[in-house]
């Protein structure tokens, strides 16, 4: 157990499994009280809140009220801020198979989301001269790829956004980071409806084919574990990185080559 963020308070976003939920044990496990936004529970976060200062908060980040209704409920301070909220649907058909509907989908929960968020947790951090944002992008931020050219897109957009806010208010005491993960053992990838799944009745392999061949393509052989990603935003999180700010942070076991 860690004491780092002992008394400080930290939101996050879709935390009720894969990277969200271990972003919220990371945090609450370093003392911090954690306020998760989910659109439902789950019995990891339930477990959570059980164990320590773990608040749930019922709430769909696609309707434009939920950013203040969940900043709300921090009760007037936020020290850390976590986006984690996505969606990456694999577009087996194509790019003239994804509507106009679906390109606003994705791009709205990739990127606008986050942005609401941040923009309603912003003033809290002003008004204390200080905080950290961590978002969650990937590596296909920088490595798009076709099967979820929509994601990939909102994603690269999500690096911008970040980088281009942290000029704005780092003189102001406020770090914004991003952390791009590579394949990660998550129900976006293994689970039912999942990228392996879809991705494998489309192209006429097993799900395990497909996990397999993307686990070929990192140095490591493996996919990250959730909690591997936690640890990262955790370190980014607290004082340790107090002059990080503006930076993306690949955690892909090797998948994206040096150029």
């Amino acid at each position: 157990m860690s004491t780092e963020l002992q008394g400080r308070t930290a939101v996050v976003t879709g935390a009720s499994k894969g990277i969200g939920l271990a972003v919220a044990g990371a945090l609450a496990g370093a003392g911090a009280k954690v306020v998760a936004g989910s659109r439902g529970r789950s019995p990891g976060l339930d477990a959570l809140a059980e164990e320590g200062d773990v608040t749930w908060v019922g709430v769909d980040l696609a309707e434009p009220d939920a950013a203040a209704r969940l900043v709300d409920a921090a009760g007037g301070r936020i020290d850390v801020l976590v986006n984690n909220v996505g969606t990456a649907p694999a577009r087996t058909g194509g790019f003239l198979s994804v509507t106009d509907d679906e390109w606003a989908r994705t791009v709205d929960l990739n990127l606008l989301t986050a942005v609401r968020v941040t923009r309603a947790a912003l003033p809290v951090m002003l008004a204390a001269g200080r905080g950290s944002v961590v978002t969650i992008a990937s590596v296909n931020a920088t490595l798009p790829d076709p099967l979820v050219i929509d994601y990939s897109a909102g994603k690269a957009a999500l690096v911008a956004f970040s980088k281009a806010l942290s000029k704005e208010v780092g003189p102001k005491g406020i770090r914004l980071n991003t952390v791009s993960p590579g394949p990660v053992e998550t129900e976006l990838w293994l689970g039912g409806g999942g990228v392996a799944e879809t991705v494998s009745s489309a192209a006429g392999l097993t799900p395990e084919e497909v996990v397999a061949q993307a686990s070929g393509a990192t140095v490591t052989g493996r996919f990250s574990k959730p909690a591997e990603v936690a640890d990262l935003v955790l370190f980014l999180a607290g004082d340790r990185a107090g002059n990080i700010t503006g930076s993306d942070f690949l955690i892909d076991g090797g998948f994206i080559p040096t150029w």
